[in-house]
């Protein structure tokens, strides 16, 4: 009986996909990753983050980082999840100066990666998680906004709508989560290994990525954090 090819999933971001402040299991992405490991069946998952990428630069390695991924001879991955969006939002220098990308020119550039990405594989986008404004600004310079960030969630969703495309928006339910400050990191920006978890737990329930992934939702007790 021949062995069963399982599917591939390529998740490409930037420090949130690298799991960057998990350093108990590796991110979000590292916890699905093992997790589907342990099903029969399950997906083979590829975490392409880099730390600080926004739109753009994810963009430009879109191509070499999916085509180099189908394992085998002349052929891609069965699907691709966008995890980007963050770094773009931020002010640079002061609370009110330039976005590294403005609006404008992110829902364009979005729009853009979600017609390539289609083309390659079936793609999934993840939306974005919050910050602590007190802590910022980041490395000295960089200017985070909850009110920017709700702004270019709804642009990633208005884009996935467009294209057709699967889309979780994660920042108005993280906001609802009581004590959801003690989710992110000393910084103000990169989720905890709690803020990994809540959303690993989120994916690992997604109708959408479960419907790709060919796998049932399992019930398990709700984690409490």
């Amino acid at each position: 009986m021949p062995l069963a090819v399982p599917r591939k999933l390529i998740v490409l971001g930037d420090s949130g996909v690298y799991g960057w402040g998990d350093p108990e299991e590796g991110g979000w992405c590292e916890r699905l990753r093992r997790h589907w490991m342990g099903l029969p069946g399950g997906p083979v998952l590829y975490g392409l983050g880099v730390r600080g990428d926004g739109l753009e630069r994810v963009r430009a390695r879109l191509h070499q980082e999916v085509s180099g991924r189908g394992e085998l001879r002349r052929q891609l991955p069965q699907g691709i999840l966008l995890a980007v969006g963050l770094n773009d939002t931020a002010r640079v220098g002061r609370a009110d100066g330039r976005h590294q990308l403005d609006p404008a020119a992110f829902l364009f550039g979005l729009q853009e990666l979600l017609a390539q990405a289609t083309a390659l594989a079936p793609t999934l986008v993840l939306g974005l998680t919050p910050v602590l404004e007190e802590a910022m600004p980041f490395a000295e310079v960089l200017w985070y906004q909850l009110e920017t960030i709700r702004l270019y969630e709804s642009l990633l969703e208005e884009a996935a709508q467009e294209a057709d495309v699967p889309f979780l928006p994660l920042l108005e339910s993280f906001l609802q989560e009581p004590g959801w400050q003690g989710w992110l990191c000393s910084d103000g920006l990169h989720l905890n290994s709690v803020g990994h978890a809540h959303v690993a737990g989120r994916l690992q329930r997604w109708p959408a990525l479960l419907h790709w992934a060919e796998l049932q939702l399992q019930e398990r007790p709700t984690p409490q954090w």
